[in-house]
């Protein structure tokens, strides 16, 4: 928890009050509608009996209420909190620069606050979110054909040795290690959700993982293995074709996918993945639900396993898999865009 709550009195007063200062910081869930709201929703006061208090959105989703249609908790922080929208743009406006804590000083923002306001939104702080963006840059100038040393200067990294420990932080090796005549090429993939890794062979994609999931490097290093370390930073025809997919998705024109892919898992692992890619945009289907389209009715625990263990996101829809109560449950991507994602495919 990055906020220490008050006690509940407090939280409801504020409530009352449509106290803003805590707008952010605690949200308000009302069992007796199954929603929750920011502190200064304008809808009508719920009793203080029927009120829970949680310190984040994914708190409030993970305890199975929805989100409110009025005041828009999900609605992006950028656009409800004026610092966090004038630090994006920032970075927009100049990616290749050297973002520090005493640059966001003088454009009169409060360290802590922002520091608390990026990691509640996007699990990471302003710098770490710049640094990222600048090593985007680092890895395009590799994908291009680049050396290390100018794919460290594009990247704005005055340490080498900085420059290695970031790369090797997302995919578990340093860009020095990487194979000259890979069998599986790595590409960074840009979508309005965060950055992504997409791993291809040369006819199909092997891994397509938001950039901020734990389990990335893992799944990297396995694949790494299949591939007896021939793993480089290259282009593909499956990787050009995932992104334009992927833009075409985000963009609300298309919803289908058929970059060709390959499994990695058990047989009944890939049973349930293929039966999640059978799920429409725009619809859900409970683990239960696929344990008995595929047969194996008492298998829900293995189904949810399966689908935690699904490295090819968006693609194979794990994101469409909710709990049996409409909970959204676990998401490795993280529930916030689980919930996005749910959002974007209502328009399919």
């Amino acid at each position: 928890m990055l906020f220490d709550l008050p006690d509940h009195n407090t939280l409801y007063q504020a409530l009352l009050d449509r106290n803003a200062d805590y707008d952010g910081q605690a949200y308000v869930c009302v069992k007796t509608t199954g929603i929750f709201c920011r502190l200064i929703c304008s809808a009508r006061k719920p009793k203080r009996e029927n009120c829970t208090f949680y310190a984040s959105i994914g708190e409030c989703i993970e305890a199975g209420f929805r989100a409110c249609k009025k005041c828009h908790p999900l609605k992006p922080i950028a656009s409800a909190d004026p610092a966090i929208g004038t630090l994006l743009k920032a970075l927009d406006k100049h990616p290749e620069y050297r973002w520090s804590e005493t640059d966001i000083e003088k454009m009169g923002f409060d360290l802590s606050t922002i520091r608390r306001s990026f990691k509640r939104q996007f699990g990471m702080t302003f710098l770490e979110m710049a640094r990222q963006r600048r090593l985007r840059e680092g890895f395009e100038t590799i994908s291009d054909g680049g050396k290390i040393i100018e794919a460290q200067i594009d990247a704005r990294f005055e340490s080498a040795s900085a420059f290695r420990a970031s790369f090797a932080k997302i995919i578990g090796r340093a860009p020095g290690t990487l194979d000259s005549d890979p069998i599986l090429f790595v590409d960074w993939v840009e979508t309005p959700l965060g950055d992504m890794i997409s791993i291809c062979s040369q006819s199909q994609l092997h891994l397509l993982e938001f950039v901020d999931r734990k389990a990335l490097k893992t799944e990297i290093t396995k694949l790494a293995k299949l591939a007896k370390g021939k793993l480089g930073i290259r282009k593909s025809n499956p990787g050009e074709q995932i992104k334009d997919e992927l833009r075409a998705f985000f963009d609300g024109q298309s919803a289908k996918f058929s970059t060709p892919l390959a499994y990695t898992g058990s047989p009944f692992a890939q049973q349930v993945w293929n039966e999640l890619r059978h799920i429409p945009a725009g619809t859900t289907r409970s683990y239960s639900e696929i344990a008995k389209r595929i047969g194996r009715p008492t298998a829900t625990r293995a189904v949810a396993r399966a689908n935690g263990a699904n490295q090819i996101a968006l693609v194979i829809p794990c994101h469409r898999v909710i709990g049996a109560d409409g909970s959204l449950t676990g998401y490795g991507g993280g529930l916030w865009r689980k919930q996005k994602l749910l959002e974007i495919e209502r328009q399919y």
